[in-house]
């Protein structure tokens, strides 16, 4: 498992807990020590448990390679390949368990015969070293790129209920598409105080997180991607333009998760670091200009965002609504 936060980190842990033998990378070295030293601590829906499990640092990583999931923030995954690729065997494969669609990066370096997809829409945080908060669950889909039904992905499904109920499909393209469209929405209300679904049910912002939507959905639409519904997201209602019970679908998901705000918001209030806010609704945008579209107001969220990162700007309802002045743009 490499990268033992919020999403390695819990998936790992339950997959140990059943007996998988699993080995944490990470390099935040007081996480390392503190898994080392105590186990790694999942909090949440189902109580709480400690596992004792191994971790190293990437430097420490030496051991050929047959199984990685890879579950690092997309800004780091070339820095991560740096490690894996070398070590990784020549039946060996990296299932991205990322936001953002990184599967590509993974496949330009290993090759597509190498890489698995898989949609991630688990709630989950990092609470402090060697603790990790499991706040929800929900869809797991696995898929090779080229859609084939495997017999690994197949194994994989079968070996993931273990933590949740994973499925297969031939499509995890329009699955991870879909996610990135959704988390044009949901990133917005990662820039206010709110939780997704006090952003959501805002009534004067509302036309800001559709049109967020909407100019995000153009994207995959253009590149012949069947986008693919799944429990906090329905592009048909979009489409159908039921704009409100589109919304309220997705606010309604998170309305009673313990984890009830954006990883984006964590990254801007709480840790106080960059975000993954570029190789997410950054990447929508860039392909966008490479088909010619515009996306006036997810392209004004990277910037607003690269703001409050750099303390230019500060955490508010208010960024939502600088989004409007994109509405007619």
């Amino acid at each position: 498992m490499y990268g033992a936060g919020a999403i390695g980190g819990s998936m790992g842990a339950y997959l140990a807990r059943t007996g998988f033998d699993i080995l944490f990378v990470d390099k935040d070295k007081d996480h390392v020590e503190a898994i080392n030293q105590n186990g790694l601590t999942i909090e949440g829906i189902d109580g709480e448990f400690t596992v004792p499990v191994k971790a190293v640092l990437p430097s420490q990583l030496k051991e050929p390679l047959d199984a990685v999931f890879l579950a690092v923030k997309s800004q780091h995954t070339v820095d991560a390949l740096d490690t894996i690729a070398p070590l990784l065997t020549e039946n060996g494969y990296i299932v991205s368990l990322q936001n953002g669609i990184n599967e590509y990066t993974i496949a330009e370096r290993v090759g597509a015969d190498r890489t698995i997809g898989a949609f991630v829409n688990w709630a989950a945080d990092y609470i402090s070293p060697g603790r990790i908060k499991f706040g929800g669950k929900s869809n797991f889909i696995i898929g090779e790129l080229n859609g084939e039904m495997s017999q690994r992905i197949k194994t994989l499904e079968k070996d993931m209920q273990a933590f949740l109920p994973a499925q297969v499909t031939d499509n995890i393209m329009g699955y991870l598409w879909s996610k990135q469209v959704n988390i044009s929405v949901m990133f917005a209300t990662g820039m206010t105080p709110l939780t997704i679904s006090e952003g959501l049910d805002h009534p004067d912002t509302q036309d800001v997180y559709v049109a967020l939507a909407l100019e995000a959905m153009q994207v995959p639409e253009a590149l012949g991607v069947e986008l693919e519904t799944f429990d906090d997201f329905d592009p048909e209602l979009y489409r159908q333009k039921r704009y409100k019970e589109a919304l309220k679908k997705t606010a309604d998901h998170y309305r009673y998760m313990l984890k009830n705000r954006t990883g984006l918001y964590r990254d801007l209030a709480v840790r106080k670091r960059p975000s993954e806010i570029d190789g997410t609704v950054g990447h929508t945008v860039k392909k966008g200009e490479e088909l010619g579209l515009a996306l006036p107001c997810n392209k004004r969220m990277v910037e607003l965002v690269h703001e409050i990162e750099k303390g230019h700007r500060s955490m508010g309802i208010e960024n939502v609504y600088e989004l409007k002045k994109c509405l007619n743009a």
